[in-house]
């Protein structure tokens, strides 16, 4: 007989878990593993909300098995460790992402790549070694694998920065591998979002100067008196468009519109590239036109980033200070913060107080 997910493991635990379509989150109990020889165990403080935890619970992209606890930007204080673990101690604040396991064994993973690996294990909603489901971050504490665990950097603050473990890191990323992170370039940020406001700051940070790029106007104001952008586009004006054609050397696309690419592609100089961090519910249209004859052009894709990455990205972040904008709620507000995300009604991220505010008595 199937166990219930509250039987599978020996330790006791609770979060809010979708449990249909309705996407409603709820009081659930359930367990966790364990601590392994190489596992460590942490009380999770804070747990960002994004956009993804969304479309999952309402089975938007029909792959959700319920009963599901989303969250994958979670940060929190060590308090147990498994015999062979080195890398922590109880007490050390840690952070874990989207990922929690993967083969560590294929040419991705050696590369420090397993975000790509074809046996990822996601932190949520995935199936883990032994089978069972994994439950993610609107929960109370959290066991993974030390080298799923990441090193939260002293001093830097756990609850705005929560976002950084996949917000972070999908806008940290690109700009890497693909060369955008070079002082003295001009980059272009499509959409002014949750993903939007970060890489913005990411791009200040790598020493460019930044473009915004926009269907809102009533934007304009925030991206360059608020969170420093020296420009800003109105995606639907042509004028301004046209003014901007051949300026961008890199643009990081973040929305997930279905919509031809020309536009953006008009506005990169030569050798310019186009990274995609949207996912469109539709095919997007691909001109050949400018991508070739306009100037050798670039469209390429990104997402999150491996554990070395991730690492580095936040040790990065904390250097210079940069941290998401973010709306701190309580467990019980959770259900308003996701009708309001679904209207966009956030500057810029929701993040869930876990520590204080999911208690086990909402379970009675």
């Amino acid at each position: 007989m199937e166990k219930s997910p509250e039987m599978e493991h020996p330790v006791k635990a609770f979060g809010l878990a979708a449990k249909d379509p309705s996407g409603i989150l709820s009081p659930f109990k359930f367990s966790r593993r364990a601590t392994g020889e190489h596992d460590v165990q942490f009380k999770i403080l804070y747990c960002g909300i994004c956009h993804s935890d969304l479309h999952v619970i309402k089975n938007d992209w029909g792959i959700t098995q319920y009963p599901v606890v989303p969250g994958h930007e979670i940060n929190g204080v060590v308090t147990e460790v498994g015999e062979k673990v080195n890398k922590f101690k109880v007490g050390d604040k840690v952070a874990v992402g989207c990922l929690v396991g993967s083969c560590r064994e294929c040419d991705l993973c050696n590369k420090d790549l397993e975000n790509y690996c074809s046996k990822q294990i996601l932190t949520f909603g995935s199936k883990d070694v032994d089978g069972t489901t994994t439950y993610g971050g609107y929960s109370g504490i959290m066991v993974a694998n030390e080298h799923f665990v990441l090193r939260w950097p002293e001093k830097f603050p756990m609850d705005a920065g929560a976002p950084l473990l996949c917000a972070g890191i999908t806008t940290y990323s690109p700009f890497r591998h693909y060369g955008l992170d070079k002082p003295g370039l001009h980059i272009g940020v499509v959409g002014l979002g949750g993903l939007g406001h970060i890489a913005l700051k990411f791009a200040k940070a790598f020493g460019s100067k930044v473009t915004v790029i926009s269907s809102s106007p009533n934007k304009k104001e925030d991206a360059i008196e608020n969170l420093g952008a020296d420009a800003f586009l109105v995606s639907r004006n042509q004028e301004e468009m046209q003014s901007a054609l051949g300026t961008l050397d890199g643009i990081i696309n973040t929305v997930s519109a279905s919509s031809s690419l020309a536009d953006l592609l008009s506005l990169l100089k030569i050798d310019g590239k186009l990274i995609l961090l949207g996912v469109p519910e539709k095919p997007l249209e691909l001109p050949v036109f400018p991508l070739l004859v306009q100037g050798r052009k670039v469209v390429a894709g990104s997402a999150i980033g491996g554990l070395k990455e991730t690492q580095e990205m936040l040790d990065f972040a904390a250097k210079h200070n940069i941290l998401p904008n973010v709306e701190i709620i309580t467990a019980d507000y959770v259900n308003t913060a996701m009708e309001r995300l679904k209207k966009a009604d956030v500057k810029y991220r929701f993040v869930i107080d876990v520590g204080k505010t999911l208690k086990p008595e909402l379970l009675c």
